[in-house]
């Protein structure tokens, strides 16, 4: 009779796992998901699942990358492929409209979702911290553009890169309250008119 082995069985998907925790986290937050929510998402018991991953922070913490990666690469991608900071914010906000409302997958972004009523200071600053750094590379962006001349030497940048987080953040909001893809896109290109 051969001896039976010990820990997560051989059919354990470590990535279908993590995206399966990315949809959950997204769809309940950090602080409503707990860790049997977790086990029956993942189809794993308690003790693999901390030896997978370590615990629910630090899956917390592998899924914020593995959703930059997977679901929130597009923002990465416009300011990289735009020739102009306003066609690059321009993109974002028309695309976020479409990520948010995607069917098939919770609405939202989930690195403000996951956030909701969350009593993690950790979790919190965290997610603050990746909210400031998208700021600062918008900003980063709309300076590089004023610079080479292409917005007028008066344009604040760090007021409109606000401005932009702002929007994303209502536009991720507004998807979770159940607005429409067309509603959101309306919302961006009146967003972007601010830009002059």
């Amino acid at each position: 009779m051969p001896a039976r082995q010990r820990g997560r069985p051989r059919s354990f998907d470590r990535d279908a796992a993590l995206d399966q925790a990315v949809r959950l986290f997204w769809s309940k937050g950090y602080e409503a998901t707990s860790i049997s929510d977790l086990t029956a998402a993942l189809g794993i018991g308690v003790r693999s699942l901390y030896a997978a991953f370590g615990g629910k922070k630090a899956l917390f913490d592998e899924v914020v990358e593995t959703y930059s990666i997977r679901y929130g690469g597009w923002i990465a991608r416009a300011l990289a492929e735009e020739p102009t900071a306003k066609q690059a914010i321009a993109r974002i906000l028309h695309e976020a409209a479409k990520e948010h409302t995607r069917p098939g997958r919770p609405r939202g972004c989930m690195l403000l979702c996951a956030g909701d009523n969350t009593n993690n200071v950790d979790v919190a600053e965290q997610l603050r911290q990746i909210r400031a750094r998208d700021i600062a590379v918008y900003e980063q962006r709309i300076r590089a553009d004023i610079d080479a001349g292409i917005l007028p030497p008066d344009t604040d940048a760090a007021s409109l890169a606000r401005y932009t987080g702002a929007v994303l953040q209502g536009i991720s909001q507004s998807a979770r309250d159940g607005a429409s893809r067309e509603e959101l896109q309306r919302v961006a290109a009146l967003a972007i008119q601010g830009w002059h």
